[in-house]
């Protein structure tokens, strides 16, 4: 049996989930980014107190590693981790765009496209087949007009996140279908079950976000 409390915290929309098996119990989300580390705390106490356990109840904390916004990545491993060192119990680390491609693994498709918003024209973004296996690895890409022409010949490719927007407005093919399912804490608590039942845990000392790339932040503008 796996207890496990699951923290998204990666996109625009962050969200836990605490979990028995796989299965929710409790659900809570908050669409305010800029919240997102005021709330996540006071969101992990209610949905356990409302679930009717106690901290010391949880097996092992999950979290979704990244690519995604820097902060919210930060704010999400941190709390994941602070909650391991202070009950004892391990750390599993499950990838956005992994967590992402399973929310659509059952629509009609060959290919699953997961995609975050990495400003102006630029997605993070990976491609997956049916049994979640990556046929195109983890990237930064620049989208254009013929962004996975070749997949697209001869595949039906299902693109889904807030990226994806980006590139249905550019691109016409029948092939490319866009999912409106958002992934939020509850799909990751079934792929942290599938790792906790395999014992494949985090190093709860070393683990980083996985950023992906530099922090982006506009220059201050000296004084004169």
């Amino acid at each position: 049996m796996s207890f496990i409390l699951n923290i998204e915290t990666s996109v625009d929309t962050a969200s836990v989930c605490l979990a028995k098996d796989g299965e929710t119990l409790q659900l809570a989300t908050n669409e305010n980014q800029k919240d997102h580390a005021s709330w996540l705390h006071v969101a992990i106490a209610q949905i356990i107190k409302d679930a009717g356990y106690v901290m010391a109840d949880l097996q092992a904390v999950a979290v979704s590693i990244g690519p995604g916004s820097y902060t919210g990545l930060r704010i999400g491993l941190a709390t994941a981790k602070g909650l391991c060192y202070a009950l004892n119990i391990p750390l599993i680390a499950v990838g956005t765009l992994d967590m992402m491609a399973f929310t659509t693994i059952n629509e009609k498709g060959d290919m699953i496209c997961p995609m975050i918003d990495a400003r102006r024209m630029e997605v993070f973004t990976a491609v997956y087949d049916k049994k979640l296996q990556p046929i195109i690895k983890l990237q930064a890409m620049l989208l254009n007009e013929n962004s996975f022409a070749e997949q697209l010949s001869s595949n039906k490719i299902i693109f889904s996140g807030n990226g994806s927007k980006k590139l249905q407005q550019i691109i016409s093919n029948e092939n490319a279908f866009f999912s409106s399912v958002q992934a939020n804490a509850s799909h990751l608590a079934q792929l942290s079950d599938k790792r906790f039942i395999k014992k494949e845990f985090a190093d709860l000392a070393y683990l980083q976000p996985l950023y992906l790339k530099e922090f982006y932040s506009p220059a201050r503008k000296e004084r004169t």
